[in-house]
């Protein structure tokens, strides 16, 4: 690997003397005829070509936009002038510019198949993919024989659509082929294709950077990587692998570099952007995420679980409404029966927790069900959704139903038992918490509802604060427990130690805002009152 590096250094020296002897030639000849616009396009199309040669770093674009601006002076009329400097704006990064010099260069020449090609491109860096589509067929158009870079940018913005679409992917296939035919014709396709066949070469150092990744040294992987960018500037699976490296290391802000960059080298690298999003939700920069995932689903608008990790993030944001639209086009989607009813379930959840929309919760829990009958978790959300509807017929009927799968589920007994709670049915309650327990000897709410019975119900004090002590040693940050065990040993007389239960009630509901702070604040204040 050692060897391979040596070499590629010293012929990106070779080639930079070569273009550096070039240019100086080229210098020459302007400064005897310092207005000659085949001269400046010569001297802008060096500087293009050095900017974008794979051994060099890109530092030259605006000398070559320069040169080019310099040309047009002269050549006002010329479509190609235009064209030139749409590609070198391209390559800047200034879209809005390449698209605007490709446009006027068309209405010079509407035939100009490289411009039609090249504002594909530019729409596609943009995420414009309906225009991108547009300008490439009109490519297509304008040189038949030589429009293979054209068909394979078809090829690959109707792949990105195509997910379950055998039309579209059909499309994909046909445009492939045509590629393949007609490279040989584009000047375009045969560079392409030999600068694809040059990268080959970093397969070894690939292995290598995998196996010190495999082995944990991501310091000489991110060495090894970093060494071949040096190299190879315009590779873009270094960037996607550098920035995997920063992302599992916590290097956000570097990771997110990378992924950028390998995005701008290679718009359609779904995992490129995938990861990009993945890395914003990590730093917490929800906005970005966002805007990356509207653009991979303006790519391929076909793949359901865009929607659904863009719904999550606008849960998190509070943008419930948001979150509801995404979850229910990627049910429409509908992958598969286990995936969908998932998102059925969680688009429940929403509607039932933050729209309190029991009816519209009761419908996706529905959806649900028919995906998956046996999955014992619908049972009990939409038994949970009918208690908030106040249907407690069926809600009952519901976890009576779950209960037939799964006799010994301690969850359904304690929803069952709060069921029967909520009705006023106290015994059967009392029952059905007791069952929980049995088949679950750590179910801190089960014990906590059942002690709230023993105490506020039947009077019973010293049987609720065994039932509150089982809850508190269940789950040591479960605040209304100790909330509840503070009341019962409040009523008998040990105010001392009531008052540390609700102090630690207290600092656990900061964080889990199980309570009310004013109930807590009001029975702390109580006790010392009396």
């Amino acid at each position: 690997m050692k060897r391979t590096i040596e070499e590629d250094e010293i012929k990106k020296s070779r080639t930079k003397n070569k273009m550096f002897d070039q240019i100086e030639r080229c210098k020459m000849d302007l400064q005897k005829d310092p207005t000659n616009p085949a001269l400046h396009i010569r001297m802008g199309d060096l500087y293009l070509k050095w900017h974008l040669d794979i051994y060099n770093s890109g530092q030259y674009i605006d000398d070559a936009i320069t040169e080019y601006q310099l040309a047009m002076e002269s050549l006002l009329d010329s479509s190609e002038i235009f064209y030139k400097l749409g590609v070198a704006f391209y390559y800047k990064g200034d879209l809005d510019k390449a698209i605007n010099y490709f446009t006027t260069a068309l209405e010079k020449k509407n035939n100009y198949y490289e411009a039609y090609y090249m504002l594909a491109e530019t729409f596609v860096k943009k995420a414009h993919f309906t225009d991108a589509i547009d300008a490439a067929e009109a490519a297509v158009i304008c040189s038949r024989i030589g429009s293979s870079s054209a068909h394979y940018l078809l090829y690959k913005l109707y792949d990105a659509l195509s997910y379950k679409n055998a039309k579209t992917k059909s499309k994909a296939i046909a445009e492939k082929i045509k590629a393949f035919i007609l490279a040989p014709f584009d000047k375009t396709a045969v560079s392409n294709i030999f600068s694809n066949l040059a990268y080959m070469r970093f397969l070894p150092l690939f292995l290598h950077g995998f196996y010190a990744i495999q082995t944990k040294n991501y310091g000489l992987a991110v060495e090894l990587y970093k060494s071949a960018i040096e190299i190879a500037p315009g590779f873009a699976p270094l960037y996607c692998v550098l920035g995997d490296i920063y992302l599992s290391t916590g290097y956000f802000e570097d990771a997110i570099t990378e992924y950028k960059m390998a995005i701008w080298l290679d718009p359609f690298n779904i995992a490129a952007h995938r990861h990009l999003c993945r890395a914003y939700e990590e730093q917490g920069d929800y906005n970005q995420a966002i805007d990356i995932y509207n653009k991979l689903i303006a790519m391929a608008p076909n793949i359901p679980d865009l929607y659904s990790n863009l719904a999550n993030i606008y849960y998190i944001k509070g943008e419930f409404d948001l979150a509801i639209s995404n979850y229910q086009t990627a049910i429409t989607l509908n992958p598969n029966p286990s995936w969908t009813s998932i998102i059925a379930q969680t688009l429940g959840f929403v509607y039932q927790e933050n729209k309190s929309d029991p009816d519209a919760a009761i419908s996706a829990y529905q959806t649900a069900y028919v995906l998956t009958p046996d999955d014992i978790d619908i049972y009990v959300n939409l038994g949970s959704a009918f208690y908030d509807k106040e249907d407690y017929n069926n809600a009952l009927s519901i976890y009576r139903q779950a209960l037939e799968f799964q006799p010994h589920n301690a969850k359904i007994h304690c929803n069952l038992g709060f069921l029967y709670w909520g009705k006023g049915d106290t015994e059967e309650a009392m029952k059905s918490y007791e069952l929980a327990i049995k088949y679950d000897e750590n179910y801190d709410i089960a014990y906590n509802n059942l002690g709230v019975i023993y105490l506020d119900d039947l009077g019973r004090v010293k049987k609720s604060i065994e039932l509150f002590r089982k809850a508190v040693e269940s789950n040591p940050n479960y605040a209304l427990a100790h909330f509840n065990l503070a009341r019962a040993i409040s009523i008998v007389g040990d105010k001392v130690e009531a008052a540390k239960l609700y102090q630690m009630a207290q600092d656990i509901n900061k964080i889990t805002q199980e309570i009310d702070p004013r109930d807590i604040a009001d029975k702390i204040s109580e006790l010392f009152q009396s």
